[in-house]
C-alpha cells in the first residue's frame, strides 16, 4: 500500500452523504429568530429568518421600530436571502463529490469551506444587526441610545426584551458539520 493514499471508508462516505441531506433539509426550516416581548405583546412578536425569506409579525415589528428610528426589516434589506440557498446547494454538491471521491484531502477542503462560510455568515449577520441598531434616525419620535441586538441571547430596549435564538435549520447545519468531522476521527491512522 506504499505510495497509495488510503481512501475514506464506505461508512465515512455514507456519513458525508447524510451530512449533505441534512444541509438540504435545513433549507426548509428557520435558521434564526428574534422574539420580542413587551407588556403589550406578552405572547411575543417574531422575526423568523429562513435561508431565503423572512416570516413573522414583521409589519408590527417595523411599525414599532419606526418610533425609535430603526430601518425596516425586509427581504430587500437582506440581499443574502436571494442567494444563500444557492450557496448551500453548492456546498451540498461539494459534499456529495467528497463522498464519491472519498479522499481525506477533499474532506479537509470541504470542512474549510464550511467553516469559512459559517464565519462569514455570522460576521454578516452581526454587521446587519449593528447597522440596524446604530443607524437610528435622528427624527425618530422616541430617542434611545444606539444598541446592537445580539446574535444569540437577549437584550432590553425600552420596554421590549428581545431574545435571539437559533432555528431548527441551524441545528441541522451543526449536525451536518459534525457528521463531516466524524470521518476524520474514524479514519485516522
Amino acid at each position: 500500500m506504499k505510495g497509495k493514499t488510503k481512501k475514506l471508508s464506505v461508512v465515512s462516505s455514507i456519513l458525508i452523504v447524510v451530512s449533505a441531506i441534512l444541509m438540504v433539509i435545513s433549507l426548509f426550516f428557520p435558521w434564526w429568530q428574534m422574539i420580542f416581548f413587551a407588556p403589550q405583546y406578552p405572547e411575543g412578536l417574531n422575526i423568523i429568518v429562513y435561508p431565503n425569506k423572512l416570516e413573522g409579525q414583521i409589519d408590527i415589528v417595523n411599525g414599532l421600530n419606526h418610533y425609535i428610528g430603526m430601518d425596516n426589516f425586509s427581504e430587500e434589506n437582506f440581499p443574502e436571502l436571494s442567494y444563500l440557498a444557492y450557496l448551500v446547494g453548492g456546498l451540498v454538491i461539494l459534499t456529495l463529490l467528497t463522498a464519491v471521491f472519498r479522499k481525506k484531502s477533499i474532506l479537509y477542503g470541504l470542512i474549510g469551506v464550511f467553516v469559512i462560510g459559517g464565519l462569514l455568515g455570522v460576521i454578516d449577520l452581526r454587521q446587519a444587526l449593528h447597522d440596524f441598531g446604530t443607524n437610528l434616525s435622528p427624527e425618530a419620535p422616541i430617542k434611545i441610545d444606539p444598541f446592537v441586538p445580539p446574535i444569540l441571547g437577549h437584550n432590553t430596549v425600552a420596554n421590549f426584551i428581545t431574545n435571539s435564538v437559533l432555528g431548527p435549520g441551524s441545528y441541522l447545519l451543526i449536525g451536518a458539520f459534525i457528521l463531516l468531522l466524524i470521518p476524520l476521527w474514524k479514519d485516522r491512522k
